[in-house]
C-alpha cells in the first residue's frame, strides 16, 4: 500500500521558522537605521534645488529680467534671502548655514551653504551672486 502524506512534519516547520527568524534578525536593523539616510536625501534634494534656483536667478539677472533677486549682500546663507528663490521658500525644519565666507557683496561670484534636516550630515549647495 501506498503511503500518503498529509502535511508537514514537524522538522520541515521548525527549520521554515528558524529560517525565517534568521531573516528577519538581519532585515530589521536596516529598518531601523533608514531615518538618518532619509534626512541625508532631504538635505540633499533641498540643497539641490537652492543650486538650481540660484542658477536661474543669476541666468534671469544676467538677461535683465524685472522678477531676478539681487544677491549682493553680506551672510546670504540665510532662508530669507534664500527662501525667495525657491518657489515655495525654503521647507521647514531646515536649516542653511554658512559655510565658509558667505559674502556676495564683494568680488566673489558664488558661496557656498549648508543645509541640514535633523541631525543629518550637512549638504553643500552653491549659491551664485547675482549683482
Amino acid at each position: 500500500m501506498k503511503a500518503m502524506s498529509r502535511g508537514f512534519t514537524l522538522i520541515e516547520l521548525v527549520v521554515v521558522i528558524v529560517i525565517l527568524g534568521i531573516l528577519a534578525a538581519v532585515a530589521v536593523p536596516k529598518f531601523f537605521d533608514l531615518s538618518g539616510q532619509a534626512e541625508n536625501a532631504a538635505a540633499q534634494g533641498v540643497a539641490g534645488a537652492i543650486a538650481s534656483a540660484s542658477s536661474v536667478n543669476f541666468a534671469a539677472k544676467k538677461v535683465g529680467a524685472s522678477t531676478a533677486v539681487t544677491l549682493n549682500q553680506a551672510n546670504v546663507c540665510t532662508t530669507a534671502i534664500l527662501g525667495p528663490l525657491m518657489q515655495g521658500g525654503i521647507p521647514t525644519g531646515f536649516t542653511i548655514n554658512p559655510s565658509g565666507s558667505d559674502d556676495c557683496s564683494g568680488t566673489a561670484e558664488s558661496v557656498t551653504c549648508t543645509v541640514t534636516k535633523g541631525s543629518s550630515n550637512a549638504q553643500p549647495a552653491t549659491v551664485l551672486c547675482a549683482r
